[in-house]
């Protein structure tokens, strides 16, 4: 595994490396903004019966709309009106005495429709098409249906990335996601709005998995938490950017193209992007390994160290009796310890993406705007994100990784019996563990697109996204569960958090590693020794 000396005479994080992140930067804020778009587009305002139905010649019409809910929709136990149903016929007697027993007044399901309230949302999905009270369960599952895509994009993209480079996949992603989400804003029935979002969870599983991949695999051993954490920012930002658009753009159709627009930019600056030379070597492409060396060398300003170079020694470093090999995803399960790596990253990724989408998904349920709830959400990120850099680098990858899981669970279990009245210290604990689980979320990309061996990264990035999103595409319809019990989705989140932290603890120390280029460097003991180049300059740039 010499490659990372290669990259270490040339600036393991330079200027190239910098741009690099920079450019897919402009894709990745897109990608929180799809994740979590539902909580703008699929947000379920207040509502209740189209009373139109009960026009009885004219005299509910004089009525003011305050007056003609109290006589044709029902109150609840809580103080708020029915959204579900309403009276048969006016009653009229409940204006001289609302206090009247109104439990054997006959209702009837909102024959007319609903009414909405559209002071913050002028249009969502759920307006679009009603999907309320028998027909919620269509709105929970807007989201999970997307996640499915993702769910089978990521292997997809992951196999396809593996086999014919990362660079062209990335465009092809770039592209299909751009035009599926496009689609899907012009949607006029249901079905056709939830297969485009299906096909788009599939196209933009390419820009999640293959761009961290392809910025680690340009690092140098001592850059790669650099890189794998603070370039996450970019997700935070596209949190950002999406609480911004959503306020002031209150239409689900407008909202899906606005957030969906950066990926024009990114594909007029995909010609820039190189393709991994990590991928070229381990596949024996040492003329265009040495090709994109050289210009990172150039760009890095370090040509004068690479001058001894060539081809041939690039895939000599590299193994030159791996070249012609093929590899699929199936070679992930066919030694020992490539399936503890498999077995043991498949629990942990369920486990935090389950958690995190569970806390994410569910903006409205801690008593504030959702938009205001999303923001704070996206600004604890930024000090979590720091800390979790300085954390790496002296605690190492695996404790970090089963602490932020772990207490994210305990955090869980804290709301849980923390009543709904005090809703600031629900909202506190949510956030806190909302910044662990974004943690957690940070450090497995890194960790995992650590131990995995070049030659099947993708793969395992694939399987392991496929198996996150399947815990994605389960978390918004555990909130369902609360008919059954109201507190049986907070216990769910938490117990999975604390399993998932528990099986990180089988997983191998990456902190200061070599990254593996072949199974045979998994299957080996690794040395665990700290990797030192006296040739690595301080600097950065």
């Amino acid at each position: 595994m010499k490659f990372d000396k290669v990259l270490s005479k040339i600036n393991g994080f330079g200027k190239f490396q910098i741009a690099l992140m920079l450019v897919q930067g402009i894709s990745r804020i897109t990608l929180p903004c799809h994740f979590l778009m539902n909580n703008f587009i699929a947000v379920v305002p207040t509502h209740h019966c189209d009373l139109s139905s009960l026009e009885d010649g004219g005299l509910l019409g004089n009525l003011t709309q305050e007056q003609r809910l109290a006589v044709g929709v029902p109150v609840r136990g809580d103080g708020k009106l029915e959204t579900c149903g309403m009276y048969s016929e006016p009653q009229y007697q409940l204006l001289l005495s609302p206090t009247n027993v109104t439990d054997h007044i006959p209702t009837v399901p909102c024959p007319s429709g609903w009414v909405y309230d559209n002071s913050t949302f002028q249009t969502t999905l759920v307006t679009e098409w009603d999907l309320v009270c028998s027909r919620k369960g269509l709105d929970k599952a807007t989201a999970t249906i997307f996640f499915i895509g993702v769910m089978f994009g990521a292997p997809t993209f992951g196999f396809l990335s593996d086999r014919f480079g990362r660079r062209r996949m990335l465009l092809v992603s770039y592209l299909a996601t751009m035009f599926f989400a496009m689609v899907s804003s012009f949607s006029r029935t249901y079905l056709m709005f939830v297969i485009m979002r299906f096909l788009t969870g599939v196209a933009i599983a390419g820009i999640s998995i293959i761009s961290v991949v392809l910025n680690v695999e340009w690092c140098g051993v001592e850059n790669r938490t650099f890189a794998g954490v603070i370039g996450s920012i970019d997700w935070t930002i596209g949190s950002m950017i999406l609480c911004g658009v959503a306020y002031f753009i209150n239409e689900w159709r407008v909202l899906i193209v606005a957030v969906t627009s950066p990926l024009i930019l990114s594909v007029i600056t995909w010609w820039w992007i190189p393709e991994s030379a990590r991928w070229l070597l381990a596949n024996g492409r040492a003329e265009e390994a040495h090709y994109y060396i050289m210009k990172c060398a150039k760009i890095n300003n370090r040509v004068n160290c690479v001058a001894d170079v060539t081809p041939k020694s690039l895939l000599e470093s590299a193994g030159i009796e791996n070249e012609m090999k093929k590899y699929t995803i199936l070679d992930l399960v066919k030694t020992p310890n490539m399936r503890k790596l498999v077995i043991c990253s498949g629990v942990l990724w369920f486990g935090v993406a389950f958690t995190y989408y569970g806390i994410s998904l569910n903006v409205t349920g801690f008593g504030l705007n959702p938009h205001l709830t999303q923001l704070v959400f996206s600004c604890t990120e930024l000090p979590g994100k720091l800390i979790v850099y300085f954390s790496l680098n002296v605690v190492g990858r695996r404790p970090c990784q089963m602490a932020a899981i772990i207490l994210t669970g305990v955090c869980i279990f804290i709301n849980v019996f923390v009543p709904n009245d005090l809703w600031i210290i629900r909202t506190v604990v949510a956030v806190c563990g909302k910044g662990l689980a974004e943690a957690a979320f940070t450090i497995m990309f890194l960790f995992t697109a650590e131990f995995y061996p070049t030659v099947v990264r993708q793969n395992g990035i694939g399987y392991t996204s496929f198996v996150a999103r399947l815990g994605v595409s389960i978390a918004p319809l555990i909130i369902l569960l609360d008919d059954v019990w109201r507190l049986l989705p907070q216990v769910i989140y938490g117990a999975v958090a604390v399993v998932a932290g528990l099986v990180a603890s089988k997983l191998p120390e990456t902190q200061n590693t070599p990254m593996p280029e072949f199974i045979e460097d998994v299957e080996e003991p690794r040395s665990t020794k700290v990797i030192q180049f006296k040739d690595v300059s301080p600097t950065v740039i």
